[in-house]
């Protein structure tokens, strides 16, 4: 979960690159906004295509490291993901999350997370509840209903690592667990330096009970790939 000056982030894709490689990871995945929100500049699908077109290109010069092709695709009032369908389909993964209307009612929420949740391309939902720490409350939302169909659908839920988020709550990963869900740890890294938000979101694995067998990107890039190109069918 990363973002890049496409977005609302400060570097490159290259540059986002070679720094995940100095701290040691094989692959990043980077997620910029989707056209939705449009307060953070997010892309219209040009913008992701051409994107795209970058990281490859990226990719066929850079050693030691594989960037992935992403998105953090709002999720929308009903449910749906932000693109088409055969946008989404050019992506490695797709991360999706909420960034409006959080007055919701409890009901509608957990209508909305659930009908996300059965497009085949969405790879991983974003911090789930969410909540910004000693800033905004959690948004009315049945967990127990989520993480059931995240079981059942095989969507990872996200620890959005970024230390004001910390989202999922550390309290209900025992719960996710139980259930067989499995877990991604997010960076959310607008810059270079916010790559290292990542040991924040290891922190909250541990104290929730999971080992590395629950975490999604514990995985090699082909078995992260393999994951999110499973619910496609």
């Amino acid at each position: 979960h990363c973002h890049t000056h496409y977005s609302d982030g400060s570097n490159t894709v290259e540059e986002m690159a070679l720094a995940a490689k100095a701290r040691g990871y094989a692959y990043i995945g980077i997620t910029d906004h989707s056209a939705a929100a449009a307060y953070a500049g997010g892309l219209g699908a040009d913008d992701l295509l051409r994107q795209c077109d970058e990281i490859d290109a990226v990719n066929a010069h850079l050693e030691g490291i594989r960037v992935l092709k992403g998105v953090e695709a709002d999720i929308l009032q009903d449910g749906t993901l932000d693109y088409g369908d055969e946008v989404l389909a050019r992506l490695d993964f797709v991360i999706g999350s909420i960034h409006s209307r959080f007055t919701m009612t409890r009901e509608e929420m957990t209508a909305r997370v659930l009908a996300a949740m059965d497009s085949p391309y969405l790879t991983i939902l974003g911090h789930p509840t969410g909540r910004l720490l000693l800033q905004r409350e959690a948004y009315a939302l049945d967990m127990d209903a989520v993480i059931a169909k995240a079981a059942q659908t095989g969507v990872a839920l996200e620890i959005n690592a970024d230390p004001h988020r910390l989202d999922i709550d550390w309290r209900l990963l025992a719960k996710a667990k139980a259930a067989g869900c499995t877990i991604s740890i997010g960076a959310d890294a607008h810059n270079v330096a916010g790559i290292a938000n990542a040991q924040y979101g290891v922190g909250i694995a541990r104290k929730g009970g999971l080992g590395r067998a629950d975490i999604l990107n514990c995985r090699d890039v082909e078995g992260f790939v393999a994951f999110a190109r499973r619910r496609r069918g």
